[in-house]
């Protein structure tokens, strides 16, 4: 585990080099040449519709009719499943040695030891809630399907998508407007960002 963070850690440095040097290179364009900037900025500037890559998400999905024409199995299953996984949460579960097993370095072991006593915290919860609704299910189904009926409450997300579809150049006109100092700031920015990257990768 200690090895994955290392990649992650390493990879994330190399990619902040990557986008300063990509920030030095923009910004000394646009103190240099601000019309070739805008060229470049009108060939990458792309309107892109959401439209069709999330009208899977406005699908309904039934799957009452199943569940409650099984609900005595169904029912079982969640209450074992509950009653497993309250056991395991409660009585075999070491936080301290889950810790030790995924996070090799004994660095931050009390931060690793909240974290998975977070989890472990949530999954009991979880883990009564299945017990909760899984006893619904298997002695009172039509009580369920109340419950069900009250939890399904539709929200209307196109307003949300309608917001990402709308094509804002009030940046690019700032940008623009004040090449010279845009420039700068950004080339200011970037040597730091550069900077800080070379350090953590030498270290």
């Amino acid at each position: 585990m200690q090895l994955v963070q290392q990649i992650g850690l390493r990879a994330a440095e190399i990619l902040t080099l990557v986008f300063g040097i990509l920030g030095v290179t923009f910004s000394l364009l646009l103190l240099l040449s601000p019309d070739l900037t805008r060229s470049i900025s009108d060939v990458f500037n792309r309107h892109i519709s959401i439209d069709e890559k999330v009208t899977y998400l406005d699908k309904d999905v039934r799957v009452d009719s199943l569940i409650y024409s099984h609900n005595t199995l169904l029912g079982t299953c969640l209450i074992f499943g509950s009653v497993f996984s309250l056991i395991f949460f409660f009585f075999r579960l070491d936080v301290s040695n889950f810790a030790n097993i995924f996070f090799l370095s004994h660095q931050h072991l009390s931060t690793n030891e909240i974290i998975f006593k977070t989890v472990s915290w949530v999954g009991k919860v979880a883990s009564f809630f299945g017990l909760f609704f899984g006893a619904i299910l298997f002695f009172a189904p039509n009580k369920m399907r109340d419950i069900e009926n009250k939890l399904n409450v539709r929200f209307e997300t196109r307003p949300i998508f309608d917001k990402l579809n709308e094509s804002n150049y009030a940046f690019d006109a700032i940008l623009f407007r004040h090449p010279v100092i845009s420039g700068l700031v950004g080339l200011v920015i970037s040597f730091l960002i550069i900077i800080l990257s070379v350090l953590n990768l030498l270290c």
